[in-house]
């Protein structure tokens, strides 16, 4: 049934969807759709998809598996809907591993945020409510992909690394250069040395003290969880050289905790110009709930236990875990507050590294 059968994880995942959002909405509309990946330590080479590459789990690279997911998540819970392998270019491009595999013919070789991109498509296809669209840096600094959602109509609050370009409040490109009368027009736009942008990390530096804030966004386990941010209206700066116009205003929100050294996180957002700083910042930090959620699914469900080969069995055993887990959502949402939980929330182990931390090797 799992390693060999011919059913459809697609089918599977979108009877779990309609059974669970609607008690997961008992809680909250969707405020979010969740872009992640993650990984599953392997020896060998003989497992489908395994490569040398990071794993958050190890919190390095190291020889894993990586899945790439979209979930929905409200303040209640968060779902996968989407779930596949990441077939790295050797492995897409060697048809006798490909074979013993079962890789199907249709897949090519796609890196993790064109994955991503192709999910987001199939749930606006499915009809799912739209929502903002949460990422950590490893997706989050791919232009592309962050175009490619802006052009689907949704919004996103994506993490960036400190050297991201971007032009500070009060500055812009130059325009295309005058028209001599010879030859076409120039269209494209300019920077030189008086004009020209500046790293996310450049720009947090230089802002003066009134612009952080304190905000607290949730209750943790022991405290609330508070900490400094500013959010800065700002363009995005990557290759704008190559277009006509620059690139629209966006939020660049930057996390600041007292008594380190300098900023540690950074995400641009195209959320309304109006929106609160407190609502950016909860926004942002709802991406938390698909760290945990693998967590259990690892822990308490056995997302990580499968010890096939195939790609039908790796994908199989995926979808059952999450039917699973979409079980337990159900169920967890009909109990009282106060009632004793399903599953104890379990603790990030202390390797782990989200990508784009100061930390992360």
């Amino acid at each position: 049934m799992v390693a060999s059968a011919d059913w459809s994880d697609e089918a599977v995942l979108s009877v779990v969807r309609q059974q669970v959002l609607p008690a997961m909405e008992r809680h909250g509309a969707i405020r979010a759709w969740i872009i992640d990946d993650t990984g599953f330590p392997k020896k060998g080479t003989h497992s489908v998809g395994v490569a040398r590459q990071y794993c958050g789990q190890l919190g390095k690279q190291d020889n894993c598996q990586v899945a790439v997911s979209l979930s929905v998540a409200n303040d209640h819970a968060s779902l996968p809907i989407a779930y596949r392998l990441y077939l790295p270019e050797a492995w897409a491009r060697d048809p006798d591993r490909r074979r013993t595999v079962g890789v199907p013919d249709g897949i090519r070789f796609q890196t993790k945020p064109q994955i991503a991109l192709g999910q987001i498509k199939s749930a606006l296809q499915a009809n799912l409510s739209p929502a903002a669209v949460l990422m950590d840096a490893g997706y989050g600094t791919d232009t592309e992909l962050r175009d490619g959602i802006t052009e689907l109509g949704l919004c996103y609050v994506a993490g960036i690394q400190s050297s991201t370009s971007v032009w500070a409040p009060g500055t812009a490109p130059r325009p295309p250069k005058r028209w001599s009368g010879n030859g076409r027009p120039p269209k494209l736009i300019r920077r030189d040395a008086a004009r020209k942008p500046v790293s996310a990390k450049e720009l947090a530096l230089s802002l003066p003290k009134q612009q952080w804030h304190r905000v607290t966004w949730r209750e943790g386990s022991n405290t609330k969880l508070m900490s400094r941010f500013a959010a800065v209206r700002v363009r995005p700066a990557h290759r704008d050289y190559n277009r006509v116009s620059p690139r629209p205003e966006e939020w660049c929100l930057i996390e600041w905790p007292n008594g380190e050294a300098e900023p540690t996180k950074y995400w641009l957002s195209s959320l309304p110009a109006d929106m609160p700083l407190r609502d950016l910042v909860d926004l942002a930090k709802l991406r938390w709930r698909i760290e945990r959620d693998y967590q259990e699914l690892k822990q308490e469900l056995g997302l990580g236990h499968y010890e096939g080969r195939g790609w039908r069995g790796f994908h199989h055993h995926a979808s059952l875990t999450i039917a699973a887990y979409g079980f337990l959502i159900s169920e967890r949402s009909a109990i009282p507050p106060s009632t004793k939980p399903i599953f104890k929330t379990p603790v990030l182990s202390r390797s782990y590294r989200p990508r784009g931390s100061p930390n992360q090797t």
